[in-house]
């Protein structure tokens, strides 16, 4: 096994146990402290108590398994792998990555955490997100800086690549928010774009990002474990923020990345196109909602059933078939976008657009089932 396979694979492996052997001991915790979410609204769809704070094991897990697999770039030099010793001589970008993904994290992690325990003014949030946004987009200049022709921009403006970046991020860190209404839903379309886009960058040769992907990953499926319905804990802020945050990076960086080393049949496809795929659901589900709560006249950001998820769930599916449906969704979206090669990038946002629009709003076209 190649070093750069045995890094991506313990990282893995390790977020997964870190998260399989701690859960429980948190969940009892969060039980004897009442850390738990009361069934008291309508649209909450348990009937139990359950611990809201699966989140800080996510969080441990991927913070300790991406520092201590992180690779050092030594073994590079002695490898007889060819294509990743640019990679590894070229490690200050690696790090500077690193630095600013640790430093938001934890502030991440203390916003999501106090919100899930105490709450957190809208406000104040948002002004927490503005701050990691800054650390993301301004120190660490994680940000995208061409559009490849899509809608026929390419290199974007400095201040307009700002301005994108900071949108792409509340996006996506509030997008998983909003769908972490069924039990494994959002660690489930979590798990599928982190492995999504640590494969796309293994095979493009960037160990030090699909680290970061993989130890997501990892940490996803020991925590579905518990979070498959009926569910023992949910993610809660603290975990769908922290996922949401790292696919923004990730999302962003596959954007810019060079694709030369990728398969030719995976290089061919635009590479916004592809980082837009992989976190189709929580970008069609948000921007829906939003658009059918402004029409009504209510504020964009106030929660209601009006989610896909809840749809499916009048229409009888239960919690399983409910998240099963939308795994289906985000891996089909995920392989059509790889109809897209060699397809002006336009074009293949229409179609690709067109299509989960419309796979996204087939369950609105059926009534709902009626209680006996």
């Amino acid at each position: 096994m190649k070093d750069h396979d045995y890094i991506l694979l313990m990282g893995f492996l390790t977020a997964f146990f870190v998260v399989l052997f701690t859960m429980p001991s948190l969940i009892k915790v969060a039980r004897m402290k009442h850390l738990v979410d009361e069934p008291s609204e309508e649209r909450k769809l348990h009937h139990r108590s359950i611990p809201t704070i699966g989140g800080i094991i996510i969080f441990a897990a991927i913070i300790f398994s991406y520092s201590l697999w992180f690779p050092s770039g030594l073994s590079a030099f002695s490898s007889p792998g060819a294509d990743f010793k640019l990679l590894y001589g070229e490690m200050s970008t690696a790090y500077a990555d690193f630095k600013v993904m640790i430093a938001a994290m934890v502030l991440l992690f203390f916003i999501g955490v106090k919100d899930d325990i105490i709450g957190f003014s809208p406000v104040k949030k948002l002004v927490g997100h503005m701050v990691v946004a800054y650390i993301l987009v301004i120190i660490g200049d994680v940000r995208i800086h061409d559009m490849h022709g899509m809608l026929g921009l390419y290199e974007l403006p400095h201040a307009v690549s700002i301005a994108f970046s900071f949108f792409t991020y509340i996006v996506l860190v509030n997008g998983f928010n909003l769908i972490d209404g069924v039990d494994g839903l959002a660690g489930g379309i979590g798990l599928i774009s982190a492995v999504t886009y640590g494969f796309w960058l293994y095979w493009a040769g960037d160990v030090a990002l699909a680290l970061l992907a993989f130890t997501l990953a990892g940490a996803l499926v020991g925590f579905l474990v518990f979070n498959t319905h009926p569910a023992r804990i949910f993610m809660g802020d603290s975990g769908s923020l922290m996922i949401g945050a790292i696919l923004s990076v990730l999302a962003m960086r596959i954007v810019d990345h060079d694709t030369a080393r990728l398969p030719y049949w995976l290089r061919t496809v635009p590479t916004p196109l592809f980082a837009m795929a992989a976190i189709a659901y929580p970008l069609v589900d948000t921007f829906r909602v939003f658009v059918v709560r402004t029409a009504r006249g209510r504020s964009p950001l106030q929660a209601d059933r009006n989610h896909i998820h809840h749809r499916l769930l009048d229409l009888g599916l239960g919690h399983r078939g409910t998240v099963l449906v939308l795994y289906i969704f985000a891996i089909t979206i995920i392989l059509l976008s790889l109809t897209t090669r060699e397809v002006r990038p336009t074009k293949g946002l229409l179609v690709l657009g067109a299509a989960a629009f419309a796979l996204a709003m087939l369950p609105f076209a059926f009534r709902k089932k009626t209680k006996a």
